[in-house]
């Protein structure tokens, strides 16, 4: 039979968790206080960290997001604005690139007609980027941009 500690450590070991995750993951095999007291223990001794965690995530999501759908899913996994502003630094050249990017790969060409300047909206907009980079984009590449 595993320990909540020995499953804590598992998951830990295949990943880093972020304190909300953790405890999600461990909340049907321990009460709510022994799950809280073993977080307490495994932050304190560093072995979870929700800023690592936070970096990890930012790193891994930042040439396929924007700054908007990091957060927003950063948030979903329970880690702290104050954690996510220290670590989500927005650059507009950096976005712009990475949108600009996503835009070439997916569609390469500007939109037709109105209708296909909207579906590239949505796309850059799905994954995060500013009305702004996107309209920059599309302007570029379209005269749709300008309605």
């Amino acid at each position: 039979m595993t320990t909540l500690r020995e499953r804590a450590l598992r998951l830990l070991a295949k990943s880093e968790q972020s304190r909300e995750g953790l405890a999600r993951k461990l909340a049907r095999h321990g009460s709510e206080e022994d799950i809280h007291l073993l977080l307490e223990s495994l932050q304190q001794s560093g072995l979870l960290s929700d800023e690592r965690y936070a970096e990890g995530f930012i790193a891994a999501r930042t040439s396929r997001y924007g700054a908007a759908r990091i957060r927003q899913a950063l948030r979903g996994r329970g880690v702290d604005d104050d954690v996510i502003n220290a670590h989500l630094i927005p650059d507009a050249a950096t976005e712009y690139a990475t949108a600009r990017a996503l835009w070439v790969r997916k569609f390469g060409t500007p939109p037709a007609d109105a209708r296909e300047y909207a579906r590239q909206v949505r796309f850059l907009a799905s994954r995060g980027f500013s009305g702004e980079v996107i309209r920059k984009i599309l302007k570029e590449h379209s005269e749709y941009g300008e309605s």
